[in-house]
Parts: structure tokens; sequence; C-alpha cells
């Protein structure tokens, strides 16, 4: 990893915190929320987005490892308790669930 991309994923991570769903919600209207999957570094997803890596974000949608949230995953954090987080990467919010 190059210092910039250090100096990236440092700034990420220090921008990631746990959220409620209510407030995610607003952004799912808007179809703005990424999920990805908990066997990726949420951390990791959110800077190939934000440094346009095309390649890695492609094979990750293709794996179905990174999404735009689905109506029936969203419905499912609306219906429980999840333990989410979450990094803006402008104009997309990307989530993850903790177990």
């Amino acid at each position: 990893m190059s210092e910039d991309a250090s100096t990236l994923y440092a700034k990420l991570l220090g921008e990631t915190a746990r959220i409620e769903w209510p407030a995610l919600e607003p952004f799912f209207a808007r179809g703005a929320l990424l999920w990805v999957a908990p066997s990726l570094d949420l951390i990791a997803v959110a800077q190939a987005v934000a440094e346009d890596d095309r390649a890695s974000v492609a094979a990750w949608l293709d794996a179905g490892e990174v999404e735009k949230l689905s109506a029936t995953r969203a419905v499912g954090y609306a219906e429980g308790t999840p333990e989410l987080w979450a990094v803006v990467v402008s104009p997309w919010v990307v989530i993850q669930e903790r177990a």
C-alpha cells in the first residue's frame, strides 16, 4: 500500500462509525447504500470505491460481496437490531453488518 493509499485508509477508518438503521433509511430511499459482505474489509472496500478501483469493485459486485442494498435486506434491518457500521464515500454510504 502506498503512503497516499495508507493515508486514505486511515482517514476512512477514522470516519467509520456504528450507526442505527433509522439514520440510514433516507440513504436507502435514495439508492445510495452499498452493502459489504462480512467477509470483506469495510475500509478496503470504501477505499476502492473512493479511488475508483473499478477492477476490485467489479469483482466484488460479480461475486455478490458488494451490492446496492436490497429491499429484502433493508426490511430485515428495519425489523431487527443489526450492528451496522458505515463510512461515507460520496455519493455512497458503505455499510456492513457485524455479528
